[in-house]
């Protein structure tokens, strides 16, 4: 069936400003709408990097975490937008839940800084309880990314990361007509053929955006027992890069499933910190690794 841009007039109120398909509907209440993409959000960032995933669970938040305070820590000035609105999980990664946003003007938001170099902002902030549920259609989800982006106190940025719910609705579509330099986007999966299968709708969902799919990211790929060190593919393997294959779009790499990364999350302290003993973690240097083809992808 034919998916159209225009809402469903039995239930349109009418409100055009703010609505996403505003720009494409033919109701007369629409008239003076302005046609076409919305503008660009003005923000200083030399590289916005969207992480998505066809589905959800396959660690997409951990990998975006992760990848964020692995730029920040080489020195790039980092933002981490945290664009799952109803599921913020990104300040609990990061050890920052507690944290509120503030202004100094009423205008101006300033970001929750985790370092010198990375500077985070989360619905997760706005919120009175961290149980209260975040009840919204798309018209307010567009406004409140369209706030994320320019009416927060970035500074000039070298890397955006921005975490987005699993599959291409309202916020990952919004996010791509909105935000400038955008260098492409990572799709995080798990090897199963379900995962694998929902991971290729979000790379042509990238694609037919005009977008770059920077590569694929398997997730979950293998365990490696503690006790007897024989591996063991709980999940699969090499499902993730298959599918890059099949594409014709780079494959960043596999991170081990691992139950120090769980902790690590669970801890509010990213595991890519973790560097005691890095030199014998497959999974830390996996994600070292990832962060390498990342930045070799965007700036090579």
């Amino acid at each position: 069936m034919t998916q159209t841009n225009e809402p469903d007039k039995e239930t349109c109120a009418g409100n055009c400003a703010g609505c996403p398909s505003a720009t494409g509907c033919s109701d007369p209440r629409n008239a003076d709408a302005p046609k076409g993409l919305p503008p660009k959000a003005e923000v200083s960032v030399k590289h916005v990097v969207l992480v998505l995933s066809g589905k959800g669970g396959v660690g997409k938040s951990t990998v975006s975490a992760n990848l964020a305070y692995a730029l920040a820590n080489r020195g790039y000035k980092t933002a981490l937008i945290d664009l799952d609105i109803h599921g913020p999980d990104i300040p609990k990664m990061l050890g920052i839940e507690d944290a509120r946003l503030q202004s100094y003007d009423g205008k101006i938001i300033e970001p929750v800084r985790v370092t010198g170099n990375l500077a985070v902002i989360s619905m997760a902030f706005l919120l009175p309880e961290r149980n209260t549920p975040v009840i919204w259609r798309g018209p307010m989800k567009m406004t409140v990314i369209r706030q994320f982006l320019e009416d927060v106190n970035w500074g000039d940025l070298d890397y955006m990361i921005v975490d987005l719910p699993p599959g291409t609705g309202d916020e990952a579509l919004t996010v791509a007509q909105l935000a400038p330099n955008i260098a492409g986007a990572v799709i995080v999966t798990t090897p199963q053929d379900v995962a694998v299968l929902d991971s290729s709708k979000a790379a042509e969902f990238i694609k037919k955006l005009e977008l770059r799919v920077l590569g694929i990211v398997e997730n979950m790929s293998g365990f490696v027992c503690p006790h007897c060190n024989e591996a063991i593919d709980i999940f699969g393997k090499g499902g993730g890069e298959k599918e890059a294959k099949e594409l014709g779009v780079p494959f960043l790499g596999a991170i081990p499933l691992d139950p120090e990364m769980r902790k690590a999350a669970d801890e509010g302290r990213p595991f890519i910190l973790r560097r005691a003993g890095a030199e014998e973690s497959p999974t830390w240097k996996s994600f070292d690794a990832i962060m390498e083809a990342l930045v070799n992808e965007i700036e090579g």
